[in-house]
């Protein structure tokens, strides 16, 4: 990657643009063309044909401009490097374009004051806008992560690529907040050995969100800085080079997008909506919250994955395109298969049954789940990832639900363990009170939850399912009797569930089946499926269900299967809860739901 240079700043940077067109004869400053004098006189000249002369950084030439102005209308460039055009040519100050006067022969040997500043920048290898990056070169550099810039490499020399957050110049000098993750520095650009004031001037003049190279020194800090997570260093530049450029006008500011809404709403300063965010996702997601958000998101498949194959389990991959509804249902996205329809599959639950009964006895699968359901809540997704557990048992299933809910539990201790800082950047944004968890699990029946609602003053059937406000208000009785925001809720009513769920043999209206909740609300639905043939078959018949449509289905029940279990949870769902947040949209990085299918 080759250097910039101070001569070399794109458009974007100017301050004012000067149009051009046609060749660019040059003329070195002071020529020995015409004499002595011949400076002064060419610039006259220059005047006289073409009313705004530009001066080359580079080579020290001037070029008649094309743009049609008068001089005393001229943009100044060299009392501020980034007033730019393209090429390396800038428009000389109007101080500098002036008739010769008696006095010509003297000037005409003098430079104007600007350029001989500009010839004087001892720091113009220092900074400047670099080649863009294809990969022709590998320098010997090693760029230091943002977060490992503590108390311990004070004094070190290091380089950092980061993000330019914020920037603010005072004087001679100027202070960037530069950001990498969730985590930010703050670096000082100030005149002295390494840093000019046209340096100065060009740092404090980088967009915000451009990416840039710096090379510093790490200074402990007598005071903390508590707008940076590196509160007790910051980092005094000696290089800067801008390696992407990012557009002046931002679709939202991050400043905006971190801020608590109770606070916005309390000072009256801005806060960004929820739309806006989404509809400009690549910005909203450099915000810290986001990256904690998702990278929290990532360690919880992580600890499902390893809590699993630690158990025993096997990773299996099951289509997502199907010939019929995954559980006979009718919310289901129909494509176009060659000549025929075929379905995005709602679940992988009957590709896991089957790889039961192939002997696999404990399997799980991530991956995507598609639900045509028009269901516009803070709660519910048309694609979501599904973390899908299948297991056989020996005698009971609730050997099921106890592997199940063990796995939660070790993904809920992970998670404390591991992502603390994610946890608290957050919180810091959105307030919310840790996660409580029991061991073992909390485990509770259905009628045992109507009585708590009864007592509460709810009016609710023995048949009939949870509502969502039920399910809140039972999560709230739950933790004010219990103290725990996660636990199960076993022996729902058979009427409110699947066709291939296990009925209850000593109590005909109840199944084998359970949901667990976080903070009030259903993030994993399971049962013990029916594995009889026969069984199965009265029960898709019970429904209603064609029982052409689930035939490969029912058949690889008929060669001998074990009682097996299982159940599907809702990774959004479960990082949405985890956190506190209010909306699945959060904590989806590209949601889909019936509003919205881009970006």
């Amino acid at each position: 990657m080759s250097r910039g240079s101070a001569g070399k700043i794109p458009r974007s940077l100017s301050c004012e643009t000067t149009p051009t067109s046609g060749p660019r004869p040059m003329t070195p400053v002071g020529g020995t063309e015409g004499g002595a004098g011949g400076g002064a006189r060419e610039l006259a000249v220059a005047l006289a044909i073409f009313p705004k002369p530009r001066f080359h950084a580079e080579t020290g030439g001037l070029e008649p401009g094309l743009g049609g102005r008068d001089c005393a209308g001229g943009s100044r460039f060299l009392a501020c490097p980034t007033e730019a055009c393209e090429g390396g040519w800038y428009p000389l100050p109007k101080s500098s374009v002036l008739m010769p006067s008696a006095n010509a022969s003297r000037k005409g040997q003098e430079k104007p004051r600007e350029i001989v500043d500009a010839a004087e920048d001892y720091a113009k290898e220092r900074y400047g806008i670099s080649s863009m990056i294809q990969s022709q070169e590998k320098p010997d550099r090693v760029l230091v992560r943002v977060k490992d810039l503590t108390v311990q490499k004070a004094d070190d020399v290091v380089w950092i690529r980061a993000r330019v957050h914020t920037s603010r110049a005072k004087g001679k000098q100027c202070f960037l907040v530069l950001r990498q993750q969730q985590f930010n520095v703050q670096a000082l650009v100030a005149v002295g050995d390494h840093a000019s004031k046209q340096m100065v001037k060009f740092a404090a003049n980088i967009n915000k969100e451009s990416i840039i190279d710096v090379e510093g020194v790490v200074r402990k800090v007598n005071q903390k800085i508590g707008s940076c997570t590196q509160q007790d260093v910051e980092l005094h530049v000696q290089k800067i080079y801008v390696i992407s450029l990012a557009e002046p006008r931002l679709p939202l500011q991050l400043d905006d997008a971190i801020r608590p809404e109770v606070e916005g709403e309390e000072d009256g300063r801005a806060t960004v909506n929820q739309d806006t965010r989404l509809d400009n996702r690549v910005i909203d997601l450099r915000t810290s919250t986001s990256q904690a958000i998702f990278r929290l998101q990532s360690g919880i498949c992580h600890l499902f994955r390893e809590t699993l194959i630690n158990k025993g389990f096997v990773e299996i991959q099951t289509p997502k395109i199907i010939s019929a509804a995954s559980e006979g249902g009718a919310n289901v996205f129909t494509v176009s298969y060659f000549k025929n329809n075929a379905y995005l599959a709602q679940s992988p639950q009957l590709y896991k049954q089957m790889c039961i009964c192939a002997d696999f006895e404990k399997v799980f699968c991530i991956g995507p789940v598609f639900r045509a359901e028009d269901s516009n809540t803070h709660r519910h997704l048309t694609e979501f990832v599904g973390l899908d557990i299948e297991m056989a048992f020996n005698y009971h299933y609730h050997e099921v639900v106890e592997e199940i809910a063990d796995t939660l539990v070790q993904i809920f201790k992970g998670l404390q363990e591991r992502f603390q800082t994610e946890i608290q950047t957050v919180s810091k944004q959105f307030p919310c009170e840790p996660f409580k968890f029991l061991e073992p699990t909390l485990r509770l029946e259905y009628c045992e939850a109507l009585a708590m609602l009864r007592e509460a003053g709810v009016e609710m059937d023995d048949e009939e399912d949870l509502s969502t406000p039920n399910e809140k208000l039972l999560g709230r009785l739950v933790k004010e009797k219990y103290d725990t925001d996660f636990y199960v809720l076993d022996k729902y009513p058979l009427a409110v569930r699947p066709f291939y769920t296990m009925p209850d043999p000593r109590n005909p209206k109840q199944s084998n089946s359970y949901d667990m909740f976080m903070r009030g609300e259903e993030i994993l639905s399971g049962a013990q499926r029916i594995h009889d043939p026969q069984l199965l078959t009265e029960r898709a018949l019970h429904h209603g269900i064609d029982l052409e449509k689930i035939k490969a289905y029912i058949d690889s029940f008929r060669f001998g299967a074990p009682p097996h279990a299982g159940g599907g949870i809702g990774l959004e769902r479960v990082t949405m809860l985890f956190l506190g947040l209010h909306n699945v949209r959060q904590t989806s990085m590209f949601p889909r739901d019936p509003k919205r299918l881009t970006p």
